[in-house]
């Protein structure tokens, strides 16, 4: 493999595939890609109380553009504050005002730990991601409806996850579980999850492989199967007497776009599934430019790692975006990651869906372009697809910054499912 070919694969790998969290239609503060839009996801949890604007913009003025260490310092900072304060709050018996700062204090130091995964022996990783659950099950405890953390078992170990109930009343009501994808927290999807309970939904939130403290404390990574995943959790929520069996539905946000769809292909008994944003064929985004032999081939395989550790060296959404999926995947080296991206892909189970599918795009995401659609036309099974605008400011990933009418829009269209 020649080298100037490398280089033409390594731009096209960081201009298309580095998926998750990348800001392509908002410079918020920040130039670097991942900077602005890690800025914009921490102010936007402000719709669901897991944030405030004056503390973001004030802890964003105080980082240097590309300075990872001076990002975990300041949001470091700032979550230490708000975390002293709520414990100054429950000190004085002033639950409310307690509950309130400990959720934007889990919020703030899931910030600070992000942009650690280039080194994932970094104890600051542990550090910082159990301060921010820590912090959240502080405000679970006085939370205005229950939020219990629950285990749910699996292959011999547990995954994390919060049920969040309507009420303590114990009536059986419509089922939301809600995934993240690649590098979100169960306790970030909160922030998801209050909305569908302001509408009587009960919900539960897990983490899986890859994420959250399965990967940080559990050393378990990504699977393709995630079907393997998702049955026992819909296990462990059948059990629950608060769960209509007959009304259950899944959500995955980001990479979960790939997750969820590819779970309801074998688990039929969720009635409903929503992909924000769909992916199809995960893996097809690495090779447009890249042949499957190249992968295989020793020394271009190094020649490919070689140039991608450069730019990890220069560019922070790379360095990011490379160093979380060796960390999530527990791959070597980046064409080893590629290689294990392989089987994530949705061609060969997608005729199995027999569930009512909602596949969710954005307009300005350009992470896996194509893909919510590719995802749309590929199923047989009854489905919609909604896509977010410009219009109404909700083109970014996810459409992170558009809570509310993202957050409408998606659960109207659940509401239509499952309350009927």
């Amino acid at each position: 493999m020649k080298k100037p070919f490398v280089k033409m694969i390594i731009i096209f790998v960081i201009g298309t595939v580095l998926f998750t969290s990348r800001a392509s239609a908002v410079d918020f503060i920040f130039k670097d890609l991942q900077y602005s839009f890690q800025m914009l996801r921490a102010i936007a949890a402000t719709a669901s109380g897991g944030a405030d604007v004056g503390e973001c913009l004030a802890t964003a003025y105080k980082i240097k553009e590309g300075d990872d260490e001076g990002w975990l310092a300041a949001w470091s900072e700032i979550a230490q504050l708000r975390e002293k304060t709520g414990d100054e709050f429950l000190a004085k018996g002033r639950k409310i005002s307690a509950r309130q700062e400990y959720l934007r204090a889990s919020n703030y130091y899931r910030s600070a730990e992000f942009f650690l995964h280039k080194e994932p022996s970094d104890p600051r990783i542990l550090e910082l991601s159990r301060k921010s659950r820590d912090c959240f099950h502080k405000f679970a405890k006085l939370a205005p409806h229950p939020v219990i953390p629950v285990e749910i078992p699996y292959e011999g170990v547990t995954l994390p996850g919060y049920l969040c109930l309507v009420d303590k009343s114990a009536k059986k009501r419509p089922l939301l579980i809600i995934q993240t994808g690649f590098d979100g927290t169960g306790e970030e999807l909160y922030g998801n999850a209050i909305f569908a309970v302001e509408r009587g939904y009960n919900c539960l939130i897990f983490e899986g492989p890859g994420q959250g403290r399965v990967i940080r404390e559990q050393r378990i990574p990504f699977r393709h199967d995630w079907e393997k995943v998702v049955t026992p959790v819909v296990d462990f929520a059948l059990k629950r007497k608060e769960v209509d069996k007959t009304r259950i539905a899944l959500m995955g946000i980001s990479f979960g776009g790939y997750l969820a769809p590819r779970a309801v292909a074998f688990e039929h008994r969720i009635k409903a599934c929503i992909a924000n944003g769909g992916i199809y064929d995960f893996h097809a985004q690495f090779m447009k430019e890249i042949k499957e032999k190249d992968l295989d081939d020793i020394a271009s395989a190094a020649e490919i790692d070689k140039f991608m550790y450069q730019m990890m060296e220069k560019d922070p959404s790379t360095r990011w975006a490379m160093g979380n999926g060796l960390f999530t995947f527990q791959a070597k080296t980046p064409s080893e990651w590629f290689r294990i991206t392989r089987p994530y892909t949705m061609k060969d189970v997608v005729s199995r869906i027999k569930c009512r599918m909602l596949i969710v795009d954005s307009e300005g995401d350009r992470d896996l372009p194509g893909q919510s659609k590719q995802l749309y036309d590929a199923l047989s099974a009854p489905k919609d697809f909604l896509l977010f605008t410009r219009e109404d400011a909700a083109e970014e990933h996810c459409q992170i910054g558009a809570t509310f009418i993202s957050s409408a829009r998606i659960l109207d269209w659940l509401d239509d499912i499952m309350k009927k």
